[in-house]
């Protein structure tokens, strides 16, 4: 699909029923943008993923059981510098204090308001900064603010990021009567998203953090499908480091300001936009991966299903004697070879395998390819943007994952985080 337009920061495009608010609670870093406030418009709707680590966050635990409450969300909060994760009772008793006060301050159900953090584990939430802060970040909300919330859900990250799509719909109904004050008889819709991640990146069915909204109207079963179905082939083929974070958490807002309705009919259309959204904040997570300075993408050919394609990309994806390789641009290629043969494939003819960098071959039917020399793999190395692309000779399945290369910096970045 062509999408009509696509703009990137600093040039998001609002939402109409959606207003975000930032401000400084000095969590870690007096001045630093750390807390941020999202408003939805009444009649939104609301989808989100969350992380499936088994030591999910108290403000994972205190979104899903909002989420599901028999109050609508209205309004989302975010901090950063602290992931309130590992911290027991205290940490879900601290999440939902911090929700009561935006309820408070804001007038609505505490079940309205779901928390989220992201930042260092294991120490508490510091609650009365948070709490004081509450009317700064409510002062400023606007449907213009989608740029300094990007800065405010940092953490490691060295940039901001952020993306908006513009796409008419095929086979479009509007809506009769308008949620918003501004009725709109377009028929096109638009969405944006922010996201942060740089590093403990292997989500698994959400990303790191990432707020999107549409003023597209969908019914939530949709709307959570469509979530679904775009985070799948987006944030759950990215890795830096194979690890899942504790606080994993994708939203996805819909507020009917466009009047445009997504139905069955043109699903499948909105998801393609959706998808396309997505797939550019990722790879944005996956280039600003800490101590990144490579961009590396695995793709799987001729596996026997998706199941065991992915399996293979993220076992090459995830090899350290791989990554490394990769940041010192060193053609060890058999450092591939070996990942591919450890990736509990079930009756593998490793005569069947075939690689190429950059579309270059560098093996070809489980052996060294006669046009291959150490020359060209040094040259194909020292590319920032490498593909690697594994046929494995099975079948017709493939599957694609992003990665990063791994060097020096990585390991100073995490050795220094709590300093």
């Amino acid at each position: 699909m062509k999408i009509d337009n696509v703009t990137k920061l600093p040039n998001l495009t609002p939402i109409s029923g959606f207003e975000l608010g930032t401000a400084s609670a000095g969590v870690k870093e007096f001045g630093r943008l750390d807390f941020v406030l999202m408003k939805l418009i009444e009649g939104s709707g609301i989808a989100a993923i969350f992380t499936r680590n088994a030591f999910c966050a108290a403000p994972v635990f205190v979104a899903k059981k909002s989420m599901y409450s028999e109050h609508s969300t209205q309004y989302l909060i975010v901090n950063t510098g602290n992931a309130n994760a590992g911290t027991g009772s205290r940490g879900v008793e601290d999440a939902e204090a911090v929700c009561a006060e935006v309820a408070k301050f804001m007038k609505v159900p505490t079940e309205s308001v779901l928390p989220f953090s992201t930042g260092v584990i294991g120490e508490y939430l510091p609650l009365a900064k948070l709490l004081s802060a509450v009317p700064l970040v409510a002062a400023n909300l606007s449907e213009r603010g989608w740029d300094s919330a990007a800065q405010g859900i940092m953490t490691t990250d060295t940039r901001p990021k952020g993306v908006s799509v513009r796409q008419t719909l095929p086979s479009v109904n509007l809506v009769k009567e308008t949620i918003c004050q501004e009725e709109s008889q377009s028929k096109s819709i638009t969405i944006t998203g922010i996201a942060k991640g740089s590093g403990m990146i292997k989500p698994d069915m959400a990303t790191m953090l990432g707020f999107i909204a549409t003023d597209a109207k969908v019914e939530s079963k949709l709307l959570d499908r469509a979530l679904r179905l775009a985070a799948a082939k987006s944030f759950n083929r990215i890795t830096v480091d194979g690890d899942t974070s504790t606080n994993d958490s994708l939203v996805l807002v819909a507020t009917g300001c466009s009047n445009v309705v997504v139905d069955e009919e043109n699903f499948y259309d909105f998801v393609k936009c959706l998808e396309i959204l997505c797939v550019i904040l990722a790879k944005e997570c996956i280039r600003d991966g800490e101590g990144a300075k490579k961009f590396v993408t695995i793709q799987i050919i001729g596996a026997l299903t998706e199941s065991e394609a992915r399996s293979a990309a993220y076992t090459v994806a995830e090899s350290p004697l791989v990554k490394t390789a990769i940041g010192a641009s060193d053609p060890n290629w058999g450092r591939i070879l070996a990942a591919v043969g450890r990736a509990n494939i079930i009756d593998f003819d490793i005569n069947n395998v075939s690689i190429a960098i950059n579309g270059e071959d560098i093996v070809k039917f489980g052996s060294r390819a006669e046009s291959y020399s150490e020359e060209v793999g040094v040259r194909l190395m020292r590319e920032d943007d490498i593909e690697i692309r594994i046929d494995l000779g099975r079948g017709g399945c493939k599957e694609t994952v992003w990665t990063t290369d791994l060097g020096h910096e990585y390991v100073r970045i995490n050795a220094e985080y709590r300093t």
